[in-house]
């Protein structure tokens, strides 16, 4: 096999890495990529957002299956354009992608479905905003619309915080080109849980749990950012638990988007908050997240790229792969001033060192500079290991993270720690 890795952050070096290790995989090639992506596969240059253009790319490569990174290219209608065309590709078409290209479409199907999620409001313009805030007691989540590269999320405390971050939403001046309609949305507590699942249209397989650590700064403080780090433990996720959740989430969003007529081919994120009420859906993302992809990616075991053909053909055989025993974990090394802006160009050095401690060091934001790494990006790094506990893949994890510098580097030093609380 042939395998084309679409995208040029952290998820993608990590697919990268393990589909490069498939038993029948004869080479990967990645585009655009990044630094460390091209120690692994070859780099092409390539516009993410032309379903045309990658189309083409695939079919000069001659690749035998194509893998979907971001969102961007499942909204712009990848999935369609290879079908079209006879292509391999694990992609959902574009109508299916608006389950994460549009929180409005998303809501508006949850509430159809019967699929437990939050209270919401569609808000179009400052008077709907003014008029709708009332309904709400605080704090609030203001969603704008459309992809904004995991930063259309604001929690506001305050009513005049939402009116702020809803009028700066709908000017264009928070999130521009994504939030000309917004979504209010009813404050759920609880925890977090990623729940994952691989579709071929008909069937489905569900990876591991996961937790992501959205919020920039330790004990979930800050603003929210793409995420700053992720866990990987079965004991996440009790069995009935597990069994509500795919009877009250996964089969009614299976099936609701096929009975649109649009059966769902790809990977499937259901953005789950463990309520007192049972699981609510925050969000769906149509593609692995970043960064629980990396320690999924690092626990996975056997014939991943044989698994995705499986499923883009229509055929999902989970039989071809196994799962570590222990839990697996990802710290995301950070520039200084993400989520905002960034300076990039900074030396990293000790990835090397890192490694040596049994860590995996999967690069999202980085660039060649003279022979040596340097930042190109927000997030930069996800520093990556396992281990028979959870406090001990966290362990290396943050070993091999202390070995690694960078002008302004930042990270958080919690990660995992509501897993370590639960099983101790």
């Amino acid at each position: 096999m042939k395998v084309l890795v679409i995208g040029s952050g952290g998820r993608e070096h990590a697919l990268v890495s393990r589909l490069s290790q498939s038993p029948d995989v004869d080479r990967v090639f990645c585009t655009p990529g990044n630094a460390g992506i091209a120690a692994d596969a070859s780099c092409i240059p390539a516009d993410m957002a032309a379903p045309d253009e990658l189309a083409a790319l695939a079919r000069t490569l001659e690749v035998d299956l194509t893998v979907v990174g971001p969102e961007a290219p499942l909204v712009a209608g990848i999935g369609d354009t290879f079908t079209a065309e006879g292509l391999a590709v694990l992609a959902p078409d574009s109508f299916a992608a608006q389950l994460e290209g549009s929180k409005i479409f998303s809501k508006q199907f949850m509430a159809d479905c019967g699929i437990p999620t939050a209270g919401f409001a569609v808000i179009d313009s400052l008077e709907d905003l003014d008029a709708q805030l009332d309904r709400f007691t605080f704090p609030i989540a203001v969603k704008a619309d459309g992809l904004a590269a995991g930063k259309g999320v604001v929690i506001a405390k305050t009513r005049d915080e939402a009116q702020d971050t809803g009028r700066k939403m709908l000017t264009g001046e928070l999130v521009p080109g994504a939030g000309q309609r917004l979504i209010l949305e009813e404050f759920l507590t609880g925890e977090e849980l990623s729940f994952i699942l691989l579709c071929d249209g008909q069937n489905h397989f569900a990876f591991p749990p996961t937790q992501d650590h959205k919020p920039a700064f330790d004990n979930d403080e800050g603003p929210n950012t793409g995420g700053m780090g992720a866990y990987c433990d079965t004991r996440i996720l009790p069995d009935d638990l597990r069994d509500t959740i795919l009877d009250k989430v996964v089969e009614p969003t299976l099936a609701g988007i096929r009975g649109l007529g649009h059966p769902f081919c790809g990977f499937l994120y259901c953005g789950l908050m463990i309520t007192p009420d049972g699981p609510k859906v925050l969000e769906y993302n149509v593609r692995m997240g970043d960064p629980e992809t990396q320690p999924l990616m690092h626990g996975v075991r056997g014939d991943l790229a044989g698994l995705l053909a499986s499923a883009a053909h229509g055929r999902l055989d989970p039989s071809l792969v196994t799962w570590s025993d222990g839990p697996t974990a990802c710290v995301v090394l950070a520039s200084e001033g993400y989520p905002g802006s960034y300076p990039t160009g900074r030396a990293i050095t000790g990835i090397p060192e890192a490694e040596g401690l049994g860590a995996k060091v999967f690069h999202a934001g980085t660039r060649l500079r003279g022979g040596c790494y340097a930042t190109a990006g927000g997030r930069v790094l996800g520093v990556t290991a396992g281990g028979s506990t959870l406090a001990e893949a966290l362990e290396t994890s943050y070993k091999a993270v202390a070995r690694i510098h960078f002008e302004g580097m930042r990270y958080r030093t919690d990660i995992g720690r509501k897993g370590l609380a639960r099983y101790h």
